[in-house]
């Protein structure tokens, strides 16, 4: 009786002309389209913000001749550091990341707001070398790594930095050929409150490449009006304008109270007084619900381009609704004005413009309609990433090119805090609607392949092809909101068993919606099939935590019965 069901199973394949894996899962024409509401504006006099969309927080410029580079935060995603290219500064082309080896970032089993933290890429003319210097938060510490062209998509393996403590470590480069490290760590005494921090700096020996012993010191205590109490100064920035320094740094926290604030000195080593006009950059103590509203702005950077004028880069983040916003912290650009004591990014009381004139730039020509991928290209594109760094040899869960991505299911969850077989993008609109197409036969309860909203390993969504727990194949929405878990699914029917799916997935407002149909022949016999509306939210920093943003790609396993336990 066995022999006659496994017989008629293998002649229903036979039949419909497919040659299917229980190993494989096959994914083609991924498309994101981004659905949020058109902002009209004039290409060659206007540019948009954000300029770097989505979970792209943390970031630091630099520029050589006309070249600027920028680099972002990326927490316990793989690969580590995304870096950019721009001739503009509105126009940026990921060239790859920094830290694309496993040798120079080998992330386990941590949670995914841990790892690399706050990038900061500066160019020393003196020795004609770009230098990233960052955290690894529960990795060991500060590193840096360095290169002599960014564009070549090679650094080379980091390199310890013992003497430098806390996070935030940022390199200036003196006109003198002297270096220096500022960083974000304890006061040189018992902390008085919870926040209370210190900005430090140090020496360094470019020759060497190590601290110099004995040049660290405190040099900005507690942060501005230190009677009040400031917290959290960090993300330090230094800067030699007309033979003053200036240092630049964060302040407040990185939610709604987050601010840019600013010393200045005549020496580098201080001693360092705030400027008269603080905080440089905040979005706090403005109306709640507020059209447009960009909330959390700080972490900024300072850039001079070739022309002497100046602009500052730094993060905020979009609201959907109230304070929350899946998209993450996101790159924003903005024109710096100074008077004859300081820099000024934005004044206190106005809102950050999502539409500016775009002056001395040049006419914007960015894509802001989505990602799409048809898996043409060999090798994966620069928008994938990793959740943790794969274990296994490159390419031994996936392959891609020729028009597919195929991914073997493996026993790992996207609950598991390890590397599970997922390849994902950043969400970067508020609202979009995002499809992939999906060969898969699943033949055992656990086996899984489809698409995964995912923000952490406690709050994601899973749509895909599976067999139930009565040895049925079923189309399966879960999702999991910290302990709270739930599933729905669609039995398929035997004709549809072996039919290529597509999976869709739309965000509009607070709320998601999870379908899916089977392509047909003709498109007006298509039937789309919806499950229950989702709350869009489970997948914000608000409900979520930590500091990324929500990824949406293709996931499979071979445990995923296991995964909502």
């Amino acid at each position: 009786m066995k022999f006659i069901r496994v017989a008629a199973f293998c002649s229903l394949l036979f039949a419909y002309g497919h040659c299917f894996s229980q190993e494989k899962a096959v994914f083609s024409n991924f498309f994101y389209h981004n659905d949020d509401k058109t902002i009209e504006y004039d290409p060659n006099e206007e540019y948009l913000n954000p300029v770097i969309r989505g979970f792209y927080p943390d970031p630091s410029v630099c520029r050589r001749g006309e070249d600027f580079y920028l680099v972002n935060s990326s927490f316990a995603y793989y690969p580590g550091i995304p870096i950019w290219h721009s001739t503009d500064l509105v126009n940026w082309k990921q060239l790859g990341y920094v830290l694309n080896r496993k040798s120079q970032l080998n992330i386990k089993d941590l949670r995914m707001s841990r790892a690399v933290y706050a990038p900061d890429i500066q160019f020393n003319e003196h020795n004609n070398t770009f230098y990233v210097v960052y955290t690894t938060v529960d990795m060991g510490g500060n590193f840096y790594v360095k290169t002599t062209n960014p564009k070549y998509n090679h650094w080379s393996d980091p390199i310890p930095l013992p003497e430098v403590g806390g996070i935030d470590p940022s390199f200036f480069f003196d006109i003198d050929g002297k270096a220096y490290i500022v960083n974000n760590d304890a006061p040189s005494y018992p902390a008085e409150y919870d926040g209370h921090r210190a900005i430090w700096i140090h020496e360094f020996d470019v020759k060497t490449g190590k601290v110099v012993k004995g040049t660290s010191k405190v040099i900005i205590d507690k942060g501005t009006n230190p009677e009040k109490k400031p917290i959290w100064i960090e993300g330090p920035h230094l800067y030699r304008v007309n033979n003053k320094y200036y240092l630049m740094a964060a302040e407040g926290g990185t939610a709604e109270a987050h601010s840019e604030v600013i010393f200045s000195a005549d020496s580098v080593m201080g001693p360092y007084k705030q400027c008269p006009i603080n905080p440089i950059l905040t979005q706090r103590n403005l109306p709640a619900g507020r059209k447009d509203a960009v909330t959390c702005t700080g972490h900024a950077d300072l850039i001079q381009d070739i022309n002497g004028n100046w602009f500052s880069v730094f993060l905020g983040c979009r609201p959907y609704k109230d304070d929350f916003y899946n998209t993450g912290r996101e790159t924003f650009l903005l024109p710096v004005t100074w008077n004859d004591e300081q820099p000024i990014i934005l004044k206190e009381g106005e809102s950050v413009p999502l539409k500016l004139k775009k002056g001395m730039l040049r006419p914007e020509n960015r894509d802001l309609t989505g990602n799409c991928d048809d898996f043409m290209a060999n090798k994966l594109s620069n928008q994938w990433n990793f959740i943790r760094t794969p274990q296994e040899p490159a390419n031994s869960w996936y392959q891609v090119g020729g028009g597919k991505l195929t991914i073997t299911p493996r026993p790992v969850t996207l609950n598991s805090y390890g590397n599970p077989s997922f390849i994902g993008e950043r969400v970067i609109s508020k609202e979009y609607t995002a499809t992939v197409h999906l060969d898969y036969l699943p033949l055992k309860e656990g086996e899984f392949a489809g698409m995964a909203c995912f923000y952490n390993d406690e709050h994601f969504y899973t749509l895909g092809k599976t067999v139930n727990s009565k040895g049925k194949m079923v189309i399966r929405l879960s999702g999991r909101n910290k302990d709270k878990t739930f599933s729905e699914e669609q039995l398929i029917p035997n004709k549809k068993k072996l039919s290529e799916l597509v999976l869709k997935v739309k965000q509009v407002g607070d709320k998601m919606q999870f379908s899916y149909f089977f392509q047909e022949a003709k498109a007006e016999n298509k039937i789309e099939m919806k499950f229950s509306e989702q709350d869009a939210t489970v997948l914000s920093t608000k409900v979520a935590g930590g500091f990324t943003g929500a990824y949406i790609g293709m996931y499979a396993s071979t445990t995923d019965k296991d995964m909502n336990k």
